[in-house]
């Protein structure tokens, strides 16, 4: 070799980024007894619990120490087993991981992941005994929420107030998740809307959105550095009751493209979603939480890479009991992927896309206590979503909205007054919120025979009226105007009748969903004899 060439080669040596340099890391997991911060000499080890570095998964030994390999840039998180719970950090969410970041993130706006130093001995994480869990074995509930997207502190107050007080002790949730968007590019708004959050007393655990990006990031790999700061790891898993959450970074940054984003995944997340799954029992229920849905949000145009879909289809195929949480939407429907979409299951995939806690961007009129409608375009009120895990892989959805009683499932619109007499060309419309191909919708006008309405995918008029009502004011009605109303999935129609008796007629609606639930709600019109 030439002294040249042996220079050139040194130059390529010592030049290797500091990333690509792998180091371990040990340390052990144990079970929380004394109380007190960090494991003390009356705190057990615990065998057999998974840690991971986002590719890599190990399980700990007899006495809880486990090694791990990391390179920069990593997270070491602990995979959350049944009947346990991780204990809260400052903030109030779940401490369970530590980033291996010497050299902490580039010159960012929001600063991202500060240098963590070099150290790799005593990775120590605790868990403690779930509370009531033998009660999980018979079922759970988890809270789901989706685009808290705030913009301000104004908009924080309208989290807190319109969402997180209304329930604060009234859901039993054992867990409780947001799938990104959580703030609307702010991303120094995380203390405050963390702070809100954790007034629910539900460990709450986090996935990152499209407006939680660094955008000032040159590439992928720090686009998520400052929520990684808060957040921890983008993909992860945790297991309750019988169910295995895996919570997914689903948002693939380009600063060169337009838009800077598309749904997708990286090879480390399917790194770890495979060796994850490999040691799952195939029954099991397994719940992916993400931000940007797997279906095209419009025909023609790929919004998440099919090729990526592709391949996380063939990773899932084998669990018979799978379900997809979604968000990004702001909108609401159910959306079952088939052969078309690449599924290879023996039946088709469930997404549920979870309308937003912010609704339409804290848009529209504002209300008596000064919190905007928020009223979404397909006509969904804003609000959360209620997952209840069964045994057996089964589960069920509710969707409830912000500040209304619980059995406020369905809207109604119906005009006041028709001639009697005239032509039934004029209908009553149900938005049922949770409404899908296989809803049985009826109706019935003075407790006479129930009628099947007819599925509809039109705008909601309710939201149209507000349309109109923006277009007409000389003044703005509120900061933003209510969204133009698009088509909704979950709306029906049922003629009302004209040959009655002159005056007042109550219309009743009842929603039946495949499951037995039972939404209902009414309304009244009034007929008149009009004068020629």
């Amino acid at each position: 070799m030439t002294r040249t060439a042996a220079w050139l080669a040194c130059l390529l040596l010592t030049s290797a980024p500091a990333w690509a340099a792998e180091v371990t890391v040990t340390g052990k997991v144990y079970q929380e007894r004394d109380g007190k911060p960090g494991r003390g000499p009356t705190d057990p080890g615990l065998a057999g619990v998974q840690v991971s570095n986002g590719e890599t998964i190990v399980r700990t030994a007899a006495d809880g120490g486990y090694s791990l390999p990391v390179r920069e840039g990593q997270t070491v998180f602990v995979i959350k087993p049944d009947e346990y719970r991780f204990p809260a950090a400052a903030n109030g969410l779940p401490a369970y991981w530590r980033h291996y970041a010497p050299q902490g993130s580039p010159r960012l706006k929001y600063n991202g992941i500060h240098a963590t130093g070099s150290a790799t001995r005593n990775w120590d994480f605790a868990l403690e005994p779930a509370k009531g869990s033998d009660a999980a074995r018979a079922g759970f509930e988890m809270l789901v929420f989706t685009d808290s997207q705030t913009a301000s502190l104004q908009d924080i107050g309208y989290y807190q107030r319109a969402i997180v007080e209304p329930i604060i002790g009234k859901h039993p949730a054992r867990l409780g998740t947001t799938l990104g968007d959580i703030v609307n590019d702010d991303l120094s708004l995380y203390p405050a809307i963390n702070k809100a959050t954790a007034q629910l007393q539900v460990p709450w655990f986090h996935v990152p959105g499209n407006h939680d990006l660094d955008m000032d990031a040159g590439d992928d790999r720090h686009s998520l550095d400052s929520w990684r700061a808060v957040y921890g790891p983008d993909t992860y898993a945790v297991e309750e009751g019988g169910a295995s959450f895996v919570f997914l970074d689903d948002v693939i940054y380009d600063p060169a493209a337009k838009p800077r984003y598309i749904g997708g995944l990286r090879p480390d997340q399917f790194t770890f979603l495979g060796n994850y799954l490999k040691g799952l029992p195939r029954d099991r229920l397994v719940v992916l939480g993400m931000h940007i849905p797997l279906f095209d949000a419009a025909p023609g145009r790929e919004t998440f890479r099919h090729a990526d879909r592709t391949r996380l289809f063939a990773l899932l195929k084998d669990f018979p009991n799978v379900l997809v949480l979604s968000g990004h939407s702001h909108t609401q429907q159910h959306y079952y992927h088939g052969a078309a979409e690449g599924w290879q299951g023996s039946t088709p995939l469930h997404e549920y896309n979870v309308g937003a806690a912010c609704g339409a961007f804290w848009s529209g009129v504002k209300d008596s206590n000064g919190i905007p409608d928020a009223t979404m375009s397909d006509g969904t009120p804003n609000g959360y979503a209620l997952l209840s895990v069964k045994p057996g892989g089964e589960y069920s959805l509710r969707y409830y909205v912000a500040r209304a009683p619980d059995d406020y499932q369905i809207a109604l619109h119906a005009p006041k007054v028709l001639r009697k007499g005239a032509y039934p060309a004029w209908g009553v419309y149900a938005n049922v919120f949770m409404g899908q191909a296989d809803t049985t919708v009826e109706y019935r006008v003075d407790a006479g025979p129930w009628q099947a309405m007819k599925r509809v995918e039109q705008p909601d008029p309710r939201l149209l009226l507000e349309n109109v009502a923006d277009d007409e004011a000389e003044r703005l009605r509120g900061f933003d105007r209510s969204p133009e109303a698009t088509p909704s999935p979950h709306l029906w129609r049922g003629a009302l009748p004209t040959d009655l008796s002159a005056g007042a007629h109550k219309v009743e609606v009842r929603a039946v969903q495949a499951d037995g639930a039972v939404a209902t709600a009414s309304t009244s019109y009034r007929l008149q004899v009009a004068s020629p």
